[in-house]
């Protein structure tokens, strides 16, 4: 039978029964869903309430106060274990909505796919938005990707959603170079092969995904078109990290795990063997030749800047390895946060704005003029954000914005560390 393994963590989430009933009102076959959640509550919301479902055959739930909750990829792990042989596995989150007879489509795509050689396809991606207070005609109606953003200082890669160009001509996925943790469909056997690694918080999740899946033979797809919306804004809803005193700690430990994975900033590498690391079918080099991105230092081929899609042009279409290395531009992409009682002038005429290593010599600066200081000053709700993006080889050690007034002239220096 086609089954699906749905994986589904929810955090005090009040979509959490509205997504699911969509899913199943929308399925084409709801009896072949296979339903695992991993359902952190706090007993008196009772908005996440999915009785009704308990004594259905179907659902596999887990409940866990919320208290105990350690984190989205400790749940995506806990859930992954009750994988029971499913043909398909779909992780989601709890908060989407469906497009009618989604699981037969996604089915069919998989089957093309491999009808046409791919021996492991896997779709996933950033899917359209929706909005719980304006559904359905809030929903964003057209595919999107996923395009490289920036490395954080932490060593994890940013991506961005963007709407396909040229979707309305296309009859197949696009190849992808990332996974998305919100929406991934697949053979069933990836519950197993690629593993949520427990000791990831947050961030460094979806990256090591996504080369872990490469390296043990998933070729990664985005949707041409649109058969399910996710909600991003999680407006009104807790996060785990509004609960746990201890999410710090544990966002740390995973930014660290996750640049040992990859063996980034001179660390050596480790992790990247057994359960939670690479596969082998394919290489870490294999995936970066593939991305246009190398890890070890934060780089990134210009072919994957400009939004072309992947694969990257091989080394074999270099003269050397060392051509090949060195067509990797190493940006350093940062937003600088001030918070906006550090700003209280109505007059200021620039800002110097500038990086430092940790001899403190400036690496780079780029002053705001009093044109993007009154744009800046007009979009700030809390914090005025500084986006600021430079080559360098080595990572800065702080950043300073010493703002400028007409006035009173030089005014408080703001320095903040870059981790």
């Amino acid at each position: 039978m086609n089954t699906i393994f749905v994986q589904l963590a929810s955090y005090r989430d009040p979509e959490l029964l509205p997504t699911i009933d969509d899913m199943l009102d929308k399925a084409a076959l709801p009896q072949n869903l296979r339903i695992g959640i991993c359902r952190q509550y706090e007993e008196n919301d009772r908005f996440d309430n999915i009785d009704k479902y308990r004594s259905d055959s179907r659902f596999r739930i887990i409940d866990v106060p919320y208290l105990k909750s350690k984190g989205a990829c400790w749940a995506r792990n806990k859930i992954q274990a009750l994988y029971d042989n499913e043909a398909y596995t779909l992780q989601i989150d709890s908060h989407m909505r469906f497009q009618e007879n989604w699981d037969s489509e996604l089915i069919k795509i998989i089957n093309d796919l491999q009808k046409s050689g791919i021996e492991k396809p896997l779709i996933t991606g950033y899917v359209p938005s929706y909005d719980p207070e304006n559904d359905p005609n809030g929903r964003v109606r057209v595919p999107w990707r996923m395009t490289f953003d920036r490395f954080i200082p932490e060593g994890a890669v940013f991506f961005i959603p963007e709407v396909i160009p040229g979707w309305e001509l296309l009859d197949a996925p696009i190849s992808a170079r990332f996974y998305s943790a919100h929406f991934c469909f697949t053979l069933g056997e990836f519950s197993t092969e690629v593993q949520h690694n427990p000791k990831y918080y947050f961030h460094g999740e979806e990256i090591s995904i996504t080369v872990r899946a490469y390296t043990h033979g998933y070729d990664l797809f985005h949707l041409h078109k649109v058969l399910i919306w996710h909600e991003y804004t999680r407006k009104g809803r807790t996060k785990q990290w509004d609960d746990d005193k201890d999410w710090v700690s544990k966002n740390t430990t995973s930014h660290l795990t996750n640049r040992r994975l990859f063996g980034m900033d001179g660390l050596k590498q480790s992790g990247h063997r057994g359960k939670y690391g690479f596969g082998n079918k394919r290489s870490l080099k294999d995936y970066e030749e593939y991305a246009g991105i190398r890890f070890v230092n934060r780089s990134v081929q210009e072919y994957t800047l400009s939004k072309s899609n992947p694969p990257n042009p091989p080394i074999s279409s270099f003269e050397s390895v060392l051509e090949w290395e060195n067509s990797f531009l190493e940006i350093f992409k940062h937003c600088i946060d001030v918070y906006i009682g550090q700003l209280p002038e109505s007059d200021y005429d620039f800002w110097a704005v500038a990086f430092h290593g940790s001899d403190d010599s400036t690496m780079y600066r780029q002053d705001a003029d009093e044109a993007e200081i009154n744009n800046l000053l007009k979009n700030a709700d809390t914090h005025c954000k500084i986006w600021r993006a430079f080559r360098t080889s080595s990572l800065p050690a702080y950043w300073v914005v010493w703002p400028h007034s007409k006035s009173k002239g030089w005014c408080e220096r703001i320095e903040g560390r870059i981790i």
